[in-house]
């Protein structure tokens, strides 16, 4: 398999997975400063993660979680952050200057900072309050701190249950899930490498991975255009400019909002002849309980579409780490 180490894979999600002490210390020294909120500040991709906690938060606890935007929160700022208020951020290089600012501002509001920073000496680990560190991740990190929150407002019971059950079978079954979408992966990929434009619809954490994908991975890594869709919005305009040959892709996940991607999945036979469903039904997760598959299945998903993004590299010769400006210009 190409771009495939299955013990690396293995071991990286394992090691995320041990870090739930770190995190379980963090968030209960947050829980007993008087923290009545949680805020997943992030910018391009640690925003989609954001929002995918978001997301989680909404369906899964009464314990307030938001999604902030680091661009939008250092200009217009939120009068609702400040003493009371946890941040929680993730940042490979802590060096982003969206991120920089936008801690500084939170904790001059009185707001306490949880940071998965992945390199321990960038200057934007030196500002939070706890830093984590840990490479790669990022949506389960982020998880695994809503969970935890959760769990001190009384609203996840199965708490102790659910993470033993993780950390025996995820990250085998993460790697499995990986390894049955290559041929599929290889096929998307065969199809859609040079498409002059995508659409990628999703709803619950799955609009977080279809705004994720299209960003920072068909856009930014493949130079591919393309376009996330909320699939709760989808019939408020975009089904308009959908024909028989328009290329669009739905994630179908497991949680609350997944009739909303079905609704989409089930019209689209009716106006769309180039349409490709990607559910997290299809793969097995051996020995994760149904009931808890709907808070993983963004990772299942994520999972085949690194197997999309691995044949897309090879057809289109363009290694994902080249960028034309990010980071590589002034703006």
């Amino acid at each position: 398999m190409l771009k495939f180490d299955e013990q690396k894979q293995i071991d990286s999600v394992a090691g995320a997975l041990d870090l739930r002490g770190q995190i379980e210390e963090a968030v209960d020294t947050l829980c007993r400063t008087g923290c009545r909120e949680a805020y997943y500040l992030g910018i391009g991709g640690t925003y989609a993660s954001a929002l995918q906690a978001e997301a989680h938060g909404r369906e899964k606890s009464a314990f307030p979680v938001f999604a902030e935007n680091a661009a939008r929160y250092i200009t217009s700022g939120n009068r609702r952050i400040g003493k009371g208020s946890a941040v929680v951020i993730s940042s490979v290089t802590g060096t982003t200057p969206e991120m920089l600012e936008a801690v500084k501002r939170a904790k001059a509001a009185g707001a306490l900072v949880l940071g998965f920073v992945d390199d321990a000496a960038a200057p934007l680990a030196g500002l939070v309050d706890f830093e984590i560190a840990y490479p790669g991740c990022e949506q389960l990190k982020f998880f695994m701190a809503t969970d935890r929150f959760f769990w001190n407002n009384g609203d996840f019971p199965e708490y102790v249950e659910y993470h033993r059950e993780m950390e025996q079978y995820l990250p085998r079954a993460l790697a499995e899930a990986e390894k049955k979408a290559d041929e599929f992966g290889k096929e998307f990929a065969q199809r859609h490498h040079a498409d002059p434009i995508h659409y990628f619809v999703g709803a619950g954490s799955q609009y977080g991975a279809a705004y994720s994908y299209a960003m920072c991975y068909w856009e930014e890594q493949h130079w591919l255009r393309a376009k996330a869709v909320h699939a709760g919005e989808f019939f408020h305009g975009t089904l308009e400019i959908i024909d028989r040959d328009t290329p669009v892709t739905v994630f179908l996940g497991e949680d609350a909002e997944r009739p909303l991607a079905e609704r989409v999945a089930n019209f689209l036979p009716r106006i769309c002849g180039n349409f490709t469903l990607i559910d997290s039904r299809d793969y097995e997760l051996a020995g994760i309980r149904p009931e808890y598959r709907g808070s993983l299945s963004h990772l299942v998903t994520h999972a085949v579409t690194q197997r999309i993004d691995a044949h897309i590299e090879l057809l289109n010769r363009h290694p994902m780490e080249i960028r034309r400006y990010y980071r590589c210009l002034d703006y």
